[in-house]
């Protein structure tokens, strides 16, 4: 069943054409991918869905109820608003989730812990169509994992925003590029869209050589038609007795060059294949300073409280200098606030915290909301001279940003646009240690690799608060790990940690367990003495045995 119907749907700022003539059919229960570079005009097709915003021209035309999940939730919605009576049927998610025990009035909460809120919010509106954009930011791993359960049982149909990798591979099965003021239709998972945006590279790219070729060999073809009529002309000019042979002969040859080249322009107009656009390549160059020595930052016995709630205690951890350190906890654990506590915006509620006094440090905060929006990308960067504002574009070109979106408003700019305008203003510096709080977020997906790659290249200290599965695998080869109200640190990779043999912890129920296994194992042993000792024949040797193989299944079923 068609749920929802695209008919020549069109949109443009100002200058900036997003999408022209778009026709598409969604369709009942299909799970479909939205991809594209950052200022493509993915989020304004989500906002035109649900009817925040009008298109210039175009219909749409939906069947059943919308849940929208915002890019930027934190942003948009008051957290009392987002929570869900204690009675509710959906109450339960949000304790699978782990936040049925967030205080509605609490303003303290993290981005993770507001987008699971929310998240529950729009299942408990039980809407037929699902229009998500980048539902994968903030969310710890519980989180989405419980996502990709919840939108494998989802009847309706789904619309997903993302650039998670992980994520689209295991949930959709269409994709919609949206790239260069068209959106192109895909079938298949985000692996199979690569495989196959690939070949039609190739394809078009072989389709427009030959047709080049046979461009070249038509307009030979006329060029020399071309002499011959002109040297006709010439000729008809000198003859005295066969000028009018020759004048019929160059209008004759005149025609010949009018019709193939009419008939070329025409084959052009049905057939034109234009030359394939290769993906803009992004390029990040971290600058560092590297006359630092051994330890730059360490906490002893820290700890952080917000009125009787404790994230951490007691916790002591160092990094040194070109360490590479992936934290990683929970939503809510206090990740975010342990970087605002080590860059000196907040204070420790116990123990203290020690950074070197000559310590250059750069942070890049999650907020992508905290610049000023009627202010254009150059202002913000607050550059004076032609060298920096040289330098300035220079840098916003390499990520992607054309030269015309450096005069727009941040208002104007993608939420992917202004992450990149804020790692600008890291690279323009020169720092010895770099906190990136989820760097990756709204980031497309040839930025991530890119930034993935360059910050390999960083020579100083790096300390990255990331979900993003592969990017903290690629980057960081030890962590600070938030579990139980402590932070420690670990020498280990995400994913050498990840396979570490688990702990055993023993309950009240286990220990008694193993009390009555223990109990068993010595009745089995008497038994098997008391066998052994009797004779081949005996009648009890059948009793002992039965009375064995209870007990054997009892030590099993334990």
């Amino acid at each position: 069943m068609n749920v929802m119907a695209i008919r020549g749907l069109k949109k443009s700022f100002e200058e900036n054409h997003l999408f022209d003539q778009v026709n598409l059919d969604i369709h009942q229960g299909e799970r479909i991918g939205i991809v594209g570079p950052n200022g493509a005009g993915k989020t304004t097709l989500a906002r035109i869905f649900v009817n925040e915003i009008e298109p210039d021209q175009g219909t749409i035309s939906i069947k059943g109820k919308i849940g929208y999940l915002k890019q930027s939730i934190d942003q948009e919605e008051k957290i009392g608003e987002l929570r869900l009576d204690a009675n509710s049927i959906d109450f339960k998610r949000e304790k699978e989730l782990g936040v049925g025990a967030i205080h509605v009035d609490s303003e303290n909460l993290s981005g993770g812990e507001k987008l699971k809120l929310a998240l529950t919010k729009i299942w408990s509106l039980s809407p037929d169509v699902l229009v998500l954009d980048e539902p994968t930011n903030h969310l710890d791993e519980k989180g989405v994992n419980w996502l990709i359960r919840e939108l494998h049982s989802f009847h309706g149909a789904v619309l997903v925003i993302s650039h998670d990798r992980y994520f689209l591979d295991q949930t959709i099965n269409r994709i919609l590029e949206v790239e260069a003021g068209k959106i192109s239709d895909y079938q298949g998972n985000y692996s199979a869209y690569r495989i196959e945006k690939q070949k039609r590279y190739e394809d078009q790219l072989h389709h427009y050589a030959v047709q080049q070729k046979e461009i070249k060999r038509i307009e030979d073809q006329l060029a020399g038609l071309t002499n011959w009529s002109e040297k006709a002309h010439r000729d008809s000019t000198k003859q005295d007795g066969a000028k009018e042979y020759y004048r019929m002969k160059a209008k004759k040859m005149d025609r010949q060059v009018k019709s193939k080249r009419k008939r070329l322009e025409k084959e052009l107009q049905k057939n034109q294949f234009k030359q394939p656009e290769q993906g803009k390549e992004v390029h990040f160059q971290f600058r560092a300073n590297d006359s630092r020595g051994k330890r730059v930052m360490e906490a002893v016995n820290a700890g952080k409280c917000y009125e009787e709630r404790w994230l951490f205690k007691n916790s002591s951890f160092y990094m040194k200098h070109g360490e590479r350190i992936g934290v990683i906890g929970e939503n809510g654990s206090g990740k975010t606030t342990l970087l605002r506590i080590l860059l000196g915006l907040e204070q420790l509620s116990e123990g203290e915290v020690w950074k070197s006094p000559s310590l250059k440090v750069g942070y890049l905060s999650q907020d992508v909301h905290d610049l000023p929006e009627e202010k254009t990308s150059i202002e913000v960067l607050d550059v004076a001279t032609k060298e920096e504002i040289f330098q300035a574009k220079s840098l916003l070109a390499s990520m992607g940003i054309e030269r015309e979106r450096t005069n727009a408003t941040i208002d104007q700019l993608s939420l992917g646009e202004r992450t990149k305008l804020k790692l600008t203003r890291l690279l323009m510096n020169q720092y010895d240690v770099l906190i990136l709080d989820e760097p990756t977020n709204h980031l497309d997906l040839p930025s991530r690799e890119q930034l993935e790659y360059t910050l390999q290249e960083f020579t100083g200290s790096l300390l990255i608060v990331s979900h993003d599965v592969y990017f903290m695998e690629k980057m960081c080869d030890k962590l600070l790990v938030f579990e139980n109200q402590k932070v420690k640190r670990v020498e280990h990779s995400l994913s050498q940690y990840r396979a570490r043999p688990k702990e055993k912890s023993f309950s009240a129920s286990s220990k008694k367990s193993e009390e009555q296994k223990m109990l068993l194992e010595n009745e089995i042993s008497a038994l098997i003495s008391k066998i052994s000792l009797l004779l081949p024949g005996d009648e009890k040797i059948a009793e002992l045995d039965d009375k064995l193989a209870i007990l054997l299944e009892k030590k099993r079923s334990l």
